[in-house]
């Protein structure tokens, strides 16, 4: 994305000319790599940082400093409108699909949370059918549906850190991959016209905002000890502003006024592979038979609903 920074119009709107091949590809290598990489991030941050003090905080600081270098750089004040869908979509995406993420982790490995959320595609065929215009799923995409669910099945019941299976943590992610789809079909259809970095920006800043009220009124700010905080989770509370916020979501948010919704998502094939591969390599997560199987079925489910999608 810092590449991209330089070639973002801070006037000129995001569909004024269709982007440079290469940018786009430099784009999707981004979301395929350095997301695969912010389980672990997140994982290793919710240790000794409360979850939505930690997202709150993370996207917060990347929204402020986006805005401010927009601004200097000479991008208009946002108007109403683009701060009242930089609210929504901060909501959905960042405060439902990444704060319940950040909170899961708590319970979940992060390799198994990525496969989880590598069924984040299946969201997006059921909302596109339920929401108007509704556009019903083929016989192969309801296969596809059925196979996702059966390897959701299959990691329900590896368990979690501790062994045990953790179905709330478990249903908070699915609910997560719910409202991640739900903000980006809406991003992709109100963000005519916008600075795609800059809906980014309100977005961090709405997100990160209503994951700090939502860290008080759960009583996080009471267990927050910074002297408590270890290394590990301050660099991997830096490496998530920096790289997982500023870097990575502009790009996914600037990838889908670029490319499709079906595009786009498929960093659900990539992301899951390289949070497992991290989880244990650096963390000393295993990687069992069912996992292995299980990430088979959730990957076929995902190729299958996909290429439908295309």
């Amino acid at each position: 994305m810092g590449a991209m920074a330089d070639t973002a119009s801070t006037s000129a709107p995001a569909t004024a000319r269709p982007p440079a091949p290469l940018l786009v590809a430099l784009g999707f290598a981004t979301i395929y790599l350095v997301w695969g990489s912010t389980y672990l991030g997140i994982r290793w941050a919710v240790a000794t940082i409360p979850p939505f003090v930690m997202g709150g905080t993370r996207f917060l600081l990347a929204g402020v400093v986006l805005h401010l270098f927009l601004r200097i750089r000479g991008a208009p004040a946002p108007t109403r409108t683009q701060v009242r869908d930089g609210i929504i979509v901060g909501a959905l995406l960042l405060l439902g699909g990444n704060g319940l993420v950040n909170w899961a982790e708590q319970f979940l490995p992060s390799g198994l949370t990525a496969l989880v959320i590598g069924t984040t595609p299946l969201a997006f065929v059921g909302l596109e059918w339920l929401l108007p215009p509704r556009r019903p799923p083929t016989a192969l995409t309801l296969a596809g549906l059925v196979l996702g669910t059966v390897g959701i099945a299959l990691l329900s019941l590896q368990g979690g850190v501790d062994g045990a299976i953790h179905w709330g943590a478990l249903v908070a992610i699915l609910v997560a991959c719910v409202t991640w789809a739900g903000g980006s079909l809406y991003s992709k259809q109100a963000g005519h016209g916008t600075n795609p970095f800059l809906a980014a920006s309100l977005q961090m800043i709405a997100g990160g905002a209503l994951q700090l009220l939502t860290a008080t009124g759960t009583g996080e700010w009471a267990r927050f000890h910074p002297a408590a905080v270890t290394l590990q989770s301050a660099l991997a509370w830096a490496y998530l502003v920096c790289i997982g916020s500023l870097v990575a979501f502009s790009t996914y948010i600037w990838l889908l006024r670029a490319s499709t919704p079906a595009r786009v998502s498929t960093y659900a094939y990539v992301n899951p592979v390289i949070a497992v591969f991290l989880g244990w390599a650096l963390a000393g997560e295993a990687v069992t038979s069912r996992t292995v199987v299980a990430a088979a079925v959730i990957v076929a489910a995902v190729v299958i609903i996909t290429r439908q999608k295309r």
